[in-house]
């Protein structure tokens, strides 16, 4: 657990699914993983990237739209309220911010450019690092 000594929202850190993060290490097929842990978010974001990848942007909006509303759920349940850092440095944050930025990504493709900077600002607002690390 981080602790906020400055006295601001404190991080918000999700908990672990070792099994289903394992899985994706490990090569497993993230609709494998997807189809066996539906909440967690990393397995959508993995198949968000391999859409785009591929030129499958509704796709990949559709996997990052499911994986962020996964994310967002947990947060809630973690204590999020809204407001707050959700450090990149926690490995099980990472499919969330994955997912968010990956929607951004998708939503610029298609034009919908409201939710593209949207998402940009909550990434960057919610982890500058996964903001420089992913590109967004």
């Amino acid at each position: 657990m981080t602790h906020n000594l400055l006295g601001g929202v404190p991080p918000t850190e999700l908990p672990d699914n070792a099994e289903a993060r394992e899985a994706l290490a490990n090569g497993v097929d993230p609709f494998e993983v997807a189809a066996r842990h539906p909440d967690h978010p990393g397995a959508w974001a993995e198949l968000a990237d391999r859409a785009f990848a591929r030129g499958g942007v509704i796709d990949s909006y559709a996997f990052a739209r499911t994986g962020y509303h996964r994310g967002l759920d947990q947060l809630r349940r973690a204590g999020w309220r809204g407001q707050g850092p959700v450090p990149w440095e926690h490995e099980p944050n990472r499919g969330f911010l994955r997912a968010l930025h990956a929607l951004g990504r998708a939503a610029a493709a298609i034009g919908e450019d409201d939710e593209a900077e949207r998402c940009r600002t909550f990434l960057s607002d919610s982890s500058p690092t996964a903001a420089d690390v992913l590109g967004g």
